[in-house]
């Protein structure tokens, strides 16, 4: 046996572990999933350091995080599909094993490809670890405390990606670039041990890896993201429209390879449910909002309003800080009420937000910003942690990897969108661009939150249907 886990019995359906070795659990899944997203926030902040030190240009420093946005999206779902074939825990260990490996050859890269070939293996191995972390969660909570579960995960999310910035600077003030990867590598072997002691088995689907499926679903998801970034880096038409078209066939081939598959890779199955189908386009269009106002914001900050990047920093803050306060209260709410109904309110929250961003008066005081930037953090937290929870309990047992992996992908993909129409913005209309993200990012959380509002006779049955049951 590749790993020796200490439990080995599958709990009933929607009872989840005892609250001590829960609580162990899911301690063990969320030091994971903070060391993922803290990597990916820290990376941005160091990149004028490492492209200094490896006498690399700024341009093709970028590189550091693309590549590791590249492999994670190409990976995430085929990740997922042989978790629910050789167990979800076997899968995330052996990426949290790869994670920490490609930590250590990134903090020790001596040359600027040495290191993205690190961050090519850091981000294939994230795909496993945040894209089956979720979908992890059902078997260590209880029915009635999957909401809280997924609150808590998008609390530690949320104050990953606040931290970031904060911690890369701290480590580069006392030490070098490579710290930032090389303290992970504690970080691993501490999830390892708490893993393999008390991470819980998931059930198994029982059908085969397809491992065309996969390739094709990975070439078409990466170069899919490759052309939206070539877009986003004003790239040559040639070969913008060479990823295009690869993207495409990769697509269409997969969607004919899995044509009656029981579990599809790119899970189709588990979109034809309306209440998934509806959660995945409404978190679409709320991370496109997401980006639209993170990628402009610094721009509008700085050129326009004339702070410094530092000050930059912190009046975006309370954005993932309100976040990470307003998630766990939510999800927590959709164990009571319907989450539907709670993502809705607080996309509409969301909305206006956005909107008072984009009627910023002229010279703005730094609190006219903040309490905007908390509000948006509010409105989004509402959504996040009932969406989560929808989707995974919408979704068969034996198929919350795919479930997960949906989750993932779409936040990825609205993302990457949403930096593209920020480049697109700015070529169209300069220094007001950014204005127009944010009147762009208010509408398509508008809209968003009516097709959240969709899902409301759905989840309602759903809902009821489990307290029927509980009882």
């Amino acid at each position: 046996m590749l790993f020796a886990f200490r439990r080995n019995e599958l709990s009933p359906p929607g009872v989840g572990l005892p609250r001590r070795e829960r609580t162990i659990a899911v301690t063990a899944i969320l030091i994971n999933v903070a060391m993922a997203n803290l990597d990916s926030a820290i990376a941005n902040t160091a990149l004028p350091t490492i492209a200094r030190d490896l006498q690399t240009t700024d341009a093709q420093s970028i590189w550091v995080v693309s590549a590791y946005q590249i492999a994670m999206v190409a990976t995430l779902l085929p990740a997922a599909a042989l978790g629910e074939v050789i167990g979800l825990r076997r899968v995330s260990m052996v990426a949290l094993v790869l994670f920490t490996i490609a930590s250590l050859v990134c903090g020790m890269a001596p040359t600027f490809q040495w290191l993205v070939a690190g961050r090519v293996l850091q981000g294939m191995s994230a795909a496993g670890i945040l894209g089956l972390s979720v979908a992890m969660m059902r078997s260590i909570y209880p029915r009635e405390l999957m909401g809280a579960g997924m609150g808590l995960n998008a609390l530690v999310v949320g104050m990953s990606f606040a931290a970031g910035p904060t911690a890369a600077s701290i480590i580069l003030s006392f030490a070098s670039w490579h710290w930032l990867f090389l303290i992970n590598v504690p970080l691993g072997i501490l999830g390892i041990v708490m893993g393999l002691h008390s991470l819980p088995p998931t059930i198994r689907g029982g059908w085969r890896f397809d491992r065309l499926a996969a390739l094709l679903c990975g070439v078409g998801l990466a170069t899919t993201i490759f052309t939206l970034n070539a877009v986003t880096r004003g790239a040559s038409w040639p070969l913008t429209i060479a990823g295009a078209v690869i993207a495409v066939a990769a697509i269409l081939a997969l969607l004919r390879r899995q044509m009656g598959s029981p579990a599809p890779i790119l899970p189709v199955d588990l979109l034809r449910r309306p209440v998934i189908a509806l959660s995945a386009i409404s978190s679409y269009l709320t991370l496109n909002t997401q980006a639209l106002a993170f990628i402009s914001l610094p721009f509008m900050f700085q050129a326009v309003l004339g702070y410094s990047q530092v000050e930059t920093g912190f009046l975006i803050t309370p954005w993932p800080v309100f976040v990470a306060l307003t998630a766990p209260f939510a999800g927590r709410w959709s164990d009571k009420l319907p989450g539907s109904l709670i993502g809705s309110c607080g996309l509409v929250i969301l909305a206006i937000a956005m909107a008072l961003l984009a009627t910023l008066p002229a010279q703005p005081s730094a609190l006219d910003i903040v309490w905007r930037m908390a509000l948006c953090g509010v409105g989004f937290g509402l959504f996040q942690s009932p969406t989560m929870r929808i989707v995974i309990m919408a979704s068969p047992a034996e198929r919350s990897g795919g479930a997960g992996g949906v989750s993932s992908i779409v936040g990825n993909l609205g993302q990457a969108t949403g930096a593209a129409l920020v480049a697109g913005l700015f070529n169209l209309f300069g220094s007001q661009g950014a204005i127009m993200a944010l009147w762009i990012g208010s509408a398509f959380a508008l809209i968003a939150s009516g097709v959240s509002l969709m899902r409301l006779r759905h989840s309602l049955a759903g809902f009821f249907a489990a307290e029927v049951f509980r009882v």
